[in-house]
């Protein structure tokens, strides 16, 4: 199996989450993750699954306007956050309404504060319904990993991503998928 984990990430929190994914799925074959920046150069056709994961701002996918207070919070004297390469390119949002119609497997996962999801918003449920628009058949529920109130990922997280990356790989790749 052929796998592309395409992320979005401000302060790490969400490039760390796919690469823990990515090494949880490398049980089921190949995995390529990328920032949403590179992934215009992949062609999605090569894949036979596509993770696209990225952070909750404002209740959903970030926005140009998000991104730069994100850069803003980030350059503050006294932040404790430093920003990702290309933070402030295209996120999620662009790549998604740009992707021509097509055909595949796809899942989605965010990060967003430790909270009910109906206060803290889930990037991943507009990313579901782009993918979904786009294509693509959604294959499991997507999921949110949490970050804390430093937007720091919590505890754990990290090693959850990898466990659900090894529970989808085994979940896709099993004959009634």
């Amino acid at each position: 199996m052929r796998t592309l984990v395409v992320y979005e990430s401000m302060f790490g929190n969400t490039r760390h989450v796919a690469e823990a994914i990515a090494r949880g799925l490398e049980s089921a074959g190949t995995v390529t993750a990328v920032p949403v920046a590179r992934a215009g150069d992949e062609d999605l056709s090569g894949y036979d699954l596509v993770m696209v994961g990225g952070p909750t701002h404002v209740h959903g996918m970030s926005r140009e306007s998000t991104r730069h207070g994100a850069a803003v919070t980030a350059h503050k004297p006294d932040s404790t956050v430093a920003l990702e390469p290309d933070a402030e390119s295209e996120g999620l949002r662009e790549w998604l309404d740009g992707l021509p119609p097509t055909h595949g497997k796809a899942v989605a996962f965010d990060t967003r504060a430790n909270g009910p999801a109906l206060l803290t918003g889930r990037a991943s449920k507009g990313i579901c319904r782009k993918l979904r628009r786009r294509g693509f058949d959604l294959v499991a529920e997507s999921e949110s990993f949490l970050v804390d109130k430093e937007s720091r990922l919590e505890e754990g997280e990290e090693i959850r991503a990898e466990q659900w990356g090894r529970a989808l790989a085994q979940q896709v790749t099993s004959p009634r998928a």
